[in-house]
């Protein structure tokens, strides 16, 4: 990003600067916290305590100075992934700057998308002449809507492609089964439409808890059956 030649110092500045910094705060040290506050980030190797020789990063000519002006900087969201940041006075890097060294601990979320297998009841195409023939014509003009692929894997993509459109827009889904002996229509259709209601809490709860009352009571009914059995 360029040098800045900015000294935030050893003053705590809110969450974004913290009091194990170095030297004496400058007008682009200024500039640098107000867009660290913008961004929400905060600047990493001013958190943690160091001796003076693991803090500066830049030597004035002369060897007179020894200044804090390049720092470690990461979002407030990650702000628990680092551990350590430090300086290496030392290192051979060919610069006049010294290198920042940080220790990160990363974990992150792996948002995985569900996996909804859509099941198409293909028996009705041996017994519906009328829905098989709109199937087919379907899948032709979706195909060759497509136009001609040169590449095997383009035709065959384009071909997956048109069956599984037809699919969706022709043939019916497979109605939804009860596993349980006490599922009735009324609960999955409640299910269903609680399904539907995501993102509305006020509806979310009101289903949830039908649901939750239609099923004991079906549970109750089918066990006081097997008793009388």
């Amino acid at each position: 990003m360029g040098d800045f030649n900015a000294k935030v110092a050893t003053e705590k500045v809110d969450d974004i600067v913290g009091k194990h910094g170095l030297g004496i705060r400058n007008e682009r040290g200024e500039k640098l916290i107000e867009w660290c506050q913008t961004n929400n980030i905060i600047v990493g190797n001013t958190w943690f305590q160091q001796p003076p020789r693991r803090k500066w990063t830049w030597k004035s000519p002369g060897d007179e100075n020894r200044n804090q002006i390049d720092y470690m900087m990461i979002s407030k969201r990650y702000r628990n992934a680092l551990l350590l940041a430090k300086t290496y006075p030392s290192t051979d890097c060919y610069s006049d700057h010294v290198p920042v060294v940080g220790k990160f601990k990363l974990k992150l979320k792996k948002n995985s998308k569900p996996f909804t297998n859509i099941k198409f009841d293909l028996a009705i195409l041996k017994t519906n002449q009328t829905i098989r023939e709109k199937y087919q014509i379907s899948v032709q003009n979706k195909f060759e809507a497509l136009g001609d692929a040169q590449e095997v894997e383009q035709q065959w993509e384009n071909f997956k492609s048109a069956i599984m459109e037809a699919a969706t827009e022709v043939i019916p889904k497979v109605k939804r089964k009860a596993k349980q002996k006490w599922m009735t229509e009324e609960i999955l259709n409640l299910m269903e439409e609680r399904r539907c209601a995501k993102g509305n809490k006020e509806n979310m709860r009101k289903y949830t808890k039908k649901c939750k009352k239609n099923a004991i009571c079906q549970k109750r009914t089918g066990s006081m059956r097997n008793v009388k059995r």
